[in-house]
């Protein structure tokens, strides 16, 4: 889609050295993607909240490559300040299946700092931070060198194209409160191939949503969301959930737009358990909740039932609680999260996070 043989440097006017620098957050999602195909394509629409505080900065450093131009990308990688030989491995072999995309690539000397503002595994999607940020990072540099991508829309489509082929999710994560990845007939700009903002159709009360994240294990998953996806090729559930994807969109988007909070938080709350199902229904069946994580959803369900505050949970693929809830019930909710749920977390570990504004070049 985006493959360019001309994004090639004049060998005579060599580039000075430079760098570019960008944060991206994580995002969660409300409806889920599990399931794919091709290249990093979806089986089914998925929507999210882009976080604020959760996030990567990734500097990407740039020389002119002195050596004969042997066609291999040339990358020094660092994680958290110190070399990472394993993500180096596998940014490397990210960056060479982006030869078509940005050949310029190769003729240049790269150096990658990248730290999160998480722990590592600590349970949120590092990998839609990370990508994110590589990927705006890399449309940066393009438009720097070749001055291809200077409209905004043009740019972002891009940064989430390339962002995808790193990491499914990743492609949300350009967008400030809210994106939707997969093709629909419900928003005709939809693609598999990018994701789309869905900032403007969402009620100011989902803008200023909090996302407390309670940590109830930090330990690698069992399966991991790569094998996951996989698992539902041989799924006996799978068409049907594809299914009911499309059109629990259609009940999600309409809430989002309302601010219905209470059809917000059914269908929130049953795609969480959707994604958990289709863990437990695959071949081989696997589980990665934990009694913590079901001890923190019936106490929330306990206290919303006492208090009638909205406040709903969802889940990623693995053990940790996303408490999602509005801005005027903070005071509360926190109250109820430090007395009754933070003894149920590892080490009593909670990431306070919220609904943000999208990535930042700095």
């Amino acid at each position: 889609m985006y493959d360019n043989p001309r994004l090639i440097l004049d060998s005579s006017n060599p580039p000075e050295p430079g760098q570019v620098v960008w944060r991206s957050p994580s995002n969660i999602a409300i409806l889920k993607y599990w399931g794919k195909h091709g290249r990093q394509l979806p089986n089914n629409p998925s929507v999210s909240f882009t976080l604020a505080a959760s996030v990567t900065d990734t500097a990407i450093e740039y020389a002119w490559k002195e050596t004969p131009d042997d066609h291999r990308v040339d990358l020094d990688f660092y994680f958290q300040g110190e070399e990472n030989t394993a993500f180096r491995d596998k940014i490397l072999h990210f960056l060479e299946s982006l030869r078509p995309v940005f050949p310029f690539l190769t003729q240049l000397k790269l150096t990658i700092h990248s730290g999160n503002s998480f722990p590592h595994s600590a349970g949120i999607a590092s990998s839609a931070s990370a990508m994110s940020a590589l990927a705006l990072g890399l449309c940066t540099l393009e438009d720097l060198l070749f001055n291809t991508l200077s409209e905004p829309e043009a740019f972002d489509r891009k940064a989430s194209y390339i962002a995808r082929l790193g990491s499914g999710s990743a492609c949300r994560s350009i967008f400030p409160h809210g994106a939707l990845w997969g093709a629909n007939t419900i928003l005709p700009e939809s693609s598999n191939e990018y994701a789309t903002p869905i900032g403007e159709l969402l009620h100011p009360i989902f803008k200023g949503f909090h996302d407390d994240i309670l940590i109830v294990s930090a330990d690698e998953k069992a399966v991991s969301s790569t094998a996951g996806h996989a698992l539902m090729n041989g799924n006996p559930y799978a068409e049907a959930r594809y299914l009911q994807a499309q059109h629990r969109l259609t009940d999600l988007l309409s809430a989002l737009q309302k601010g219905d909070l209470e059809a917000f938080g059914i269908l929130c709350e049953a795609e969480a358990l959707t994604l958990h199902a289709l863990m437990m229904s695959s071949h081989p069946a696997y589980l990665l909740m934990r009694p913590n994580s079901l001890d923190i959803i019936e106490r929330l369900k306990a206290y919303r039932a006492d208090t009638g505050h909205p406040v709903y949970f969802t889940l990623d693929a693995g053990p940790n609680v996303h408490l999602l809830y509005p801005e005027d019930i903070v005071a509360e909710v926190r109250g109820f999260i430090e007395q009754e749920l933070r003894p149920l977390c590892e080490n009593g570990y909670i990431i306070n996070d919220w609904v943000g504004e999208g990535p930042e070049e700095i």
